[in-house]
């Protein structure tokens, strides 16, 4: 049975200390979005992010994963389309992750027709959703202060 709430989940790829994200084109919809899904009964929002991009992209369930404070609420209605859990819950949170992955081989499931992997900046301009834009926006700051920490640790320790 389904849970109550949703995940959302980004991909990305540090190379050269360039950050890509990827971005999926819904094939319902035709618009632009990360992972997303429901939870189901008995799962945590981690264990469900790690499902839904495995069942969407086909990315392990073992690579690292970032939780971000990042969080939205969503009506019920929109997301399953009915009041499924009764009467008195209206909306869904819908939990945020970044997934770190070794390549940018992606399997898509027949949720989405394409993909693309681009920088922040053209990425967010692609995405529909608000809740989607924030993510993206808090997860690209958190990766930019390790990358730019990491280059201060190894410049005052060299």
């Amino acid at each position: 049975m389904r849970a109550p709430y949703q995940v959302l989940v980004f991909p990305y790829i540090i190379t050269d200390n360039s950050i890509e994200y990827a971005i999926f084109k819904r094939s319902d919809y035709g618009y632009w979005q990360g992972l997303a899904g429901g939870g189901e009964e008995g799962e945590t929002p981690i264990e469900s992010a790690k499902r839904e991009a495995f069942e969407e992209a086909g990315i392990t369930r073992d690579y690292p994963y970032i939780e971000l404070d990042s969080m939205s609420s969503l009506p019920v209605e929109d997301v399953v389309g009915n009041f499924l859990w009764g009467e008195d819950v209206y909306v869904l949170k819908e939990f945020s992750f970044g997934v770190k992955v070794p390549t940018k081989d992606i399997s898509l499931s027949k949720e989405h027709l394409n993909y693309k992997w681009l920088c922040f900046e053209q990425a967010v301009t692609l995405l529909k959703w608000d809740s989607n834009k924030t993510a993206l926006w808090e997860l690209n700051k958190r990766l930019l202060n390790r990358i730019n920490t990491k280059q201060k640790f190894v410049k005052e320790n060299t």
